[in-house]
């Protein structure tokens, strides 16, 4: 499979994913608003999902996968793939001894963790209460999807992208279940949807277990012992962690801050990452999903110059489908929140709030996608500490950032932060790739990043004219503000494709030969 073709699976998937993550998200914006009961689930989502992507999706699988593709070598051989098989088996019972010892000690301590993780809400009893409770029924989430990423670091590496692309739309079907069947009050919305949370993960587990037994890779669960494969892949780990705990504890720090603003705060920032995680989730994620195993595959053979090649094209394709997406978001966020978000409970106070943040989340779109791209630049040459000392600087400078402009901004300072914290990061990895040889940007990245700069800012200048020639009452209804946001987003994508066709960012034939050659 070529790597368009790779990039295209995983993004379809994951777009699927985000269509129904909107459709939940709405749901959720319906019943439960930006309230008591709101703010509370979104900490006890938040928790199980800082330390997924902590250790699970963070240091464990950016660990596992390239020592798992380089024993599973750019040719795989009978023996390579038992070896291969035996390092997944080893890592897999390590894995779930810690995390089930972890899972059974957050259980007891989580009225402790609340304190650290949500200390705006001890002045409300009844809140805090129930943010222990939610987050006690989907803790255990970390333990199952923390399989998932194992099983899925195999697949990938293997080639096989379909079902560690698909088990999110999993967890988003069994949350929207949850809040059609049981919606009756916010609060019981809120445990409804934190029971859905963990059997989720329950779900996804077993699909991916099913996906590794179809691709003749099944894993048995040998008692858990300290191999040399399992030491390597712990010392490969310590800074994987550490790296993306900088960038997981920029998040919580947030959710810290923004339980010591207004109430109401938390929602606003969730419902506009959401928005914000789309082009995040479709793109970069995608790109560094495929491209972490195929630059560690292709470097294990010694093919350098293959190796900037796939890296060049894997910006290129991030950068043509994420600016015009960034442009978007910062120029026209109030019709977009207004559609998707203002119903019911969740009221047009709520969605102007949201849209603020918005905009500024999208400032910083490009660079949360460049780091998803850059970093496997790092990993597939087991350099594991470079990020790491990138990360500090940026979560650093994302701490000074807001309590800087977190009183003057309130939440928006929290989410400008952010944003200009990932530039810094993005700047970092990109200059030092370069300065060591190990990336070359080559003149056709050079030429068609400029191109789709210009393209992508005269699609969005002209979408927010029209926003604003077509603007809405308040009042204007549910159906309006959508066909609205659809008459928009159908301009936006006619007139880029047409600038970026008249430009040569790409063309019809340039897709249709890297689609059959890679």
């Amino acid at each position: 499979m070529s790597m368009l073709r790779s990039f295209a699976t995983v993004g379809s998937f994951t777009l699927m994913s985000r269509v129904l993550g909107f459709i939940r998200d709405v749901l959720m914006a319906s019943f439960l608003g930006a309230g008591l009961a709101a703010d509370c689930f979104f900490v006890a989502f938040k928790l199980p999902n800082f330390f997924r992507r902590l250790f699970a999706e963070g240091a464990f699988s950016s660990a596992f996968v390239p020592l798992f593709s380089r024993i599973l070598g750019r040719t795989p051989t009978p023996d390579s793939t038992e070896a291969a098989r035996t390092f997944a088996q080893e890592a897999l019972s390590g894995l779930m001894l810690v995390l089930v010892l972890f899972t059974a000690l957050m259980q007891i301590i989580m009225p402790w963790a609340m304190v650290v993780l949500a200390p705006g809400f001890l002045e409300q009893p009844e809140k805090f209460a129930l943010a222990v409770d939610l987050t006690r029924i989907t803790f255990p989430y970390l333990l199952l999807i923390s399989i998932v990423s194992l099983f899925s670091g195999v697949l990938n590496a293997l080639g096989r992208f379909f079902e560690a692309a698909a088990a999110p739309i999993l967890l988003n079907i069994m949350l929207i279940g949850s809040l059609l069947l049981f919606h009756e009050t916010d609060l019981v919305a809120a445990r409804s949807l934190a029971v859905a949370v963990s059997l989720a993960g329950l779900v996804q587990m077993v699909f991916l277990i099913w996906g590794a037994h179809r691709a003749g890779f099944a894993l048995s669960l040998p008692r858990p012992r300290l191999t040399p494969s399992v030491k390597r892949l712990l010392t490969v780990m310590l800074p994987v962690a550490l790296g993306a705990g900088m960038t997981q504890i920029n998040l919580v720090v947030d959710v810290i801050l923004a339980s010591l603003l207004p109430q109401g705060s938390l929602s606003y920032l969730f419902y506009a990452d959401r928005l914000n995680q789309l082009p995040l989730g479709v793109i970069g994620i995608a790109v560094g999903t495929v491209l972490l195993p195929q630059l560690s595959r292709t470097l294990a053979g010694d093919a350098t110059t293959d190796a900037n090649n796939q890296h060049n094209r894997a910006i290129e394709f991030a950068l043509v489908l994420t600016l015009p997406a960034a442009f978007a978001l910062a120029l026209i966020p109030d019709p977009l929140i207004r559609a998707l978000f203002v119903h019911g409970a969740f009221d047009v106070e709520a969605g102007k709030a949201t849209a603020h943040a918005l905009t500024a989340f999208a400032l910083g779109l490009p660079a949360f996608v460049l780091i998803k791209v850059l970093v496997p630049g790092f990993y597939a040459r087991e350099d594991m500490t470079t990020p790491v000392r990138f990360a500090l600087a940026a979560l650093v400078t994302n701490l000074v950032l807001n309590l800087i402009l977190m009183g003057p901004m309130l939440h928006v300072g929290l989410a400008l932060s952010t944003s200009i914290a990932a530039w810094l990061n993005a700047g970092l990895l990109f200059g030092a790739l370069v300065r060591r040889g190990h990336f070359q940007v080559d003149a056709r990245l050079r030429s068609r990043g400029i191109r789709c700069v210009v393209a992508s800012a005269l699609t969005g200048l002209g979408v927010f004219v029209l926003s604003r020639l077509l603007a809405l009452p308040s009042d204007a209804g549910t159906m309006l503000e959508v066909g609205l946001v659809a008459l928009l987003v159908g301009t936006g994508l006619l007139g880029y494709g047409m600038l970026a066709h008249l430009t040569g960012i790409f063309r019809v034939a340039d897709l249709k030969r890297m689609l059959r050659r890679g």
